[in-house]
């Protein structure tokens, strides 16, 4: 209890100001108390405005109130002085380098407790009181403590800025509503911090359902590996234990095949493995960003978070497919039935049947969503399909890429249908073509391949190579020698090439099949309705993946063309 009442003394008999025992104790009108050399500094600070206030109440005198030693009060601090008391807030902390200091303090100052943006200033908790107390002050916005309360204040005007322009995306004061932004569309700051704060949450969403999608893609991945790891062994065992019946003669054939699995092995693990790195970087950066944007939405400074909003809230475009798409795996399975036949047929594996082999291990079936460029082709191609079947056996699903879409080109039904339309808000990409109404799949195509396209009016169905230019007349589909396009219309079709035209008969139909032999260098357009009707086919050497692509003509508004699943 002494302790309490020796803390009370030190607050009667301490100024406000310094937050030390009087010296030369003056009195008010308002009655508060202070040490003369602090109350003349404070109302010498005021004489510009004319207006002198008291450092706690708030209190106005005009003209400057005269000042008189209060000699009792002097009498008192002298005899408690005698007595041992001294002033040592102990609750107090004295502001450092990282801290904001109360602008009242005079000497060395006290650490802030809080910032009040109508004034503007920040206060220590002892200079803060005349805003618990005082009822103009009590409706003041009070914050945490804050070094940038300058950025509130019009550098024009000396106002504090509380309105925010929308036409020229800046905090304004009240006299700039009236002067260089008069007309302009303007509200509150709070009102555009709601707006803004409801955008922030809808990022916040986006990244935790991005960093969701990015795990178990990751999981995914991680499976893929078990996967290819457990079929490589499985078959490095099997091949071995059917290469240990055979002779002499085929033991070194035994061990390159040994050598071709392995070898793909750590390839395709190597690839998976690099995409996953991709993917857990991919979700460190979104944790970031959203902690970034957290810290951002708790702000209570309207124009601080006005400010700092715009470099935090553009959410950049993902440089991964929304998502892992692999299909059913069957590895190097196949690599057991062609050692399988060599031993059945050894005189034939030798010479005709060991290409087989070398394919087999290097076709996995694995789909990523950023596959690499397959080995170059060997030869002995499996023959093109003659049956439905067969071609079902070679279907693959294909989806348009939107970073390629030109802006006046709507994709739908999950990016497998596009349709002409006006212009579309798509961000700036450098894959997106700009000057022809066209797009490409975001797979790219190797080996055997078949997908069929739906028509509605007139289309470009299309084949090229992912370097393929997105400006000028050389991306135009058909007039370059990166790209292969048949042209449907009502009644014709036409094939285009390195702008060469060829005319080409046939039945018309809405559904056109696309058969690509990558390896063989085969590409066949087929017209598809109850029969298939080849119209036709080229032979050449293609020396890069290819993408599948549509085209329409500029005045083709409302045609659309769809990716169809073949079944």
């Amino acid at each position: 209890m002494a302790q309490k009442g020796d803390e009370l003394e030190r607050e009667t008999f301490s100024c406000s100001v310094c937050l030390d025992l009087l010296k030369e104790p003056v009195t008010i009108p308002c009655g508060h108390s202070y040490c003369m050399k602090c109350i003349k500094t404070h109302w010498d600070e005021e004489d510009q405005k004319g207006i002198y206030s008291c450092p706690q109440c708030r209190q106005t005198f005009i003209p400057r109130p005269v000042l008189g030693k209060n000699t009792m009060l002097a009498a008192l601090v002298e005899q408690l002085k005698k007595t041992g008391l001294q002033a040592a807030p102990a609750d107090h902390c004295y502001a450092g380098p990282e801290d904001v200091a109360c602008d009242v303090c005079t000497g060395r100052k006290r650490k802030a407790s809080k910032s009040c943006l109508a004034c503007p200033a920040s206060y220590c908790d002892k200079h803060l009181q005349p805003h618990y107390e005082a009822a103009p002050l009590k409706k003041h916005k009070l914050v945490e403590p804050s070094k940038n309360l300058q950025e509130n204040i019009c550098s024009r005007h000396d106002e504090v800025m509380k309105i925010f322009c929308r036409t020229d995306q800046k905090c304004i004061c009240l006299v700039c509503v009236m002067d260089e932004h008069k007309g302009h569309d303007t509200v509150s700051a709070a009102a555009e911090r709601t707006e803004r704060q409801r955008e922030l949450e809808v990022s916040r969403l986006e990244i935790q359902q991005r960093i969701q999608d990015r795990e178990k893609d990751v999981k995914l991945l991680q499976q893929e590996v078990e996967a290819i790891n457990h079929s490589a062994d499985t078959t490095v065992e099997d091949s071995e234990k059917i290469f240990t019946q055979l002779i002499r003669l085929i033991q070194k054939r035994s061990s390159d095949v040994k050598q071709q699995i392995r070898s793909q092995q750590e390839t395709e693990v190597r690839r998976v493995k690099e995409l996953q790195e991709k993917l857990e970087q991919e979700i460190t950066e979104l944790k970031r960003r959203d902690a970034e944007l957290k810290q951002l939405s708790h702000t209570e400074d309207h124009s601080q978070f006005l400010h700092n909003y715009p470099s935090l809230s553009a959410l950049s475009e993902s440089t991964h497919s929304s998502s892992i798409n692999i299909r059913p795996l069957t590895h190097f399975e196949d690599v057991i039935a062609a050692v399988s036949e060599l031993r059945d047929k050894l005189q034939d594996i030798l010479t005709d049947r060991w290409t087989n082999i070398l394919l087999a291990v290097t076709d996995p079936d694995v789909l990523l969503s950023q596959p690499e460029p397959e080995p170059e082709p060997e030869p002995g191609p499996d023959p093109e399909p003659k049956s439905r079947a067969g071609f079902l056996q070679c279907s693959c699903e294909i989806t348009l890429d939107p970073n390629t879409a030109h802006t006046r080109l709507l994709l739908s039904d999950g990016n497998r249908k596009v349709t002409v339309r006006k212009h579309q808000s798509y961000s700036h990409h450098p894959d997106r073509f700009t000057d022809w109404l066209q797009v490409l799949s975001r797979e790219s195509l190797t080996g055997r391949c078949y997908w069929e396209v739906e028509i509605r009016g007139d289309a470009y169905v299309v084949v090229a190579y992912k370097t393929i230019s997105r400006a000028g007349f050389e991306s135009d589909f058909g007039y370059n020698n990166k790209s292969w396009a048949l042209y449907c219309d009502q009644n014709n079709y036409a094939v285009y090439y390195n702008s060469m035209r060829t005319s080409i008969s046939g039945p018309r139909s809405s559904r056109v099949g696309v058969y690509l032999d990558h390896r063989a260098g085969i590409l066949s357009f087929y017209s598809v309705s109850v029969t298939r009707t080849l119209l036709h086919r080229v032979q050449t050497t293609f020396t890069q993946p290819l993408h599948a692509g549509l085209g329409f003509g500029i005045c083709d508004i409302g045609w659309s063309a769809e990716l169809c699943k073949v079944e």
